[in-house]
């Protein structure tokens, strides 16, 4: 029988999970379900909350190449309930990512969000898409990059991990939501003190 998880539990990694005894808990996994294969409303809300994730690809020789990909919050979108796409910006001009989709279309989404401790990662095939209806769909008038062109994902199986050795961080915008209301108490507070000052 095939589970969603084959497609990174290949009988290699299957017997060093039998090595290290961690098989019996996944098979259980694999038992009930599995990990998604379809886009779920959980995830999409996820993705909305996201302004960068990483994507993973490898040439022909199955050389990886990791590549960050940042943008407005929610740029990754969900086209249907098996397919992502998002903008492909201007960048360094390396084209590694596409020059790998374009012999091998194996590809990963791998996202960290950081204020929750919470990672996901997202298998499945990817290709270059310049088609302009697709990409007015995913650009952004208050996003000032240009597009080159779409990569759509198609989603293969996708899993949610623990919260084990994840630091949480927080952006500089989300700090600002946090420090404004001191800030603006503590020069209420200054203003009253200069006050009480001046009237000694």
């Amino acid at each position: 029988m095939n589970y969603t998880s084959d497609i990174v539990f290949t009988p290699a990694v299957k017997k060093f999970q039998e090595q290290f005894k961690s098989r019996n808990s996944y098979a259980r996994m694999e038992q009930f379900g599995g990990w998604n294969s379809k886009v779920s409303s959980d995830l999409e809300g996820f993705l909305k909350d996201m302004d960068s994730f990483y994507f993973g690809s490898a040439n022909a020789d199955g050389q990886p190449y990791i590549q960050h990909r940042g943008g407005k919050k929610g740029f990754l979108k969900v086209v249907d309930n098996e397919t992502l796409a998002f903008a492909d910006f201007s960048g360094n001009k390396q084209y590694i990512s596409i020059g790998n989709l374009s012999e091998n279309n194996k590809a990963t989404i791998f996202l960290m969000h950081y204020v929750s401790q919470t990672r996901i990662k997202i298998w499945g095939t990817a290709y270059v898409d310049t088609d302009e209806s697709l990409i007015a769909s995913l650009r952004d008038e208050n996003y000032n990059a240009k597009i080159e062109r779409a990569i759509v994902f198609k989603v293969k199986a996708w899993d949610v991990n623990c919260k084990q050795h994840i630091k949480q961080r927080f952006a500089a915008d989300e700090i600002k939501k946090i420090t404004e209301p001191l800030e603006s108490k503590i020069k209420t507070l200054e203003t009253t003190i200069d006050h009480l000052k001046s009237n000694n």
